[in-house]
């Protein structure tokens, strides 16, 4: 039996067994959980391709400057 002939008389039958092993309750957290995953896994797809852009929102970093030199401050 290959995966071509799933019907829904055994979608039904992993339903009930989900049903069974996790209860009514956790179903909601184990879906809520798993769409997240996936959301994440496509979210880190898409940034992967992008090319990062510079000052693409990001705020700029000032150049902190050193101590002067003594000549620099006798003038």
């Amino acid at each position: 039996m290959g995966i071509g002939n799933f019907g829904w008389t055994e979608g039904l039958l992993i339903a009930f067994l989900f049903l069974l092993l996790f209860g009514a309750r956790r179903l909601p957290e184990i879906g809520q959980s798993l769409g997240k995953g996936i959301r994440e896994f496509k979210k880190s797809l898409t940034s992967a391709d992008e090319e990062p852009q510079v000052g693409s929102g990001e705020q700029e970093i000032s150049r902190v400057e050193g101590p002067k030199s003594r000549e620099e401050s006798r003038q």
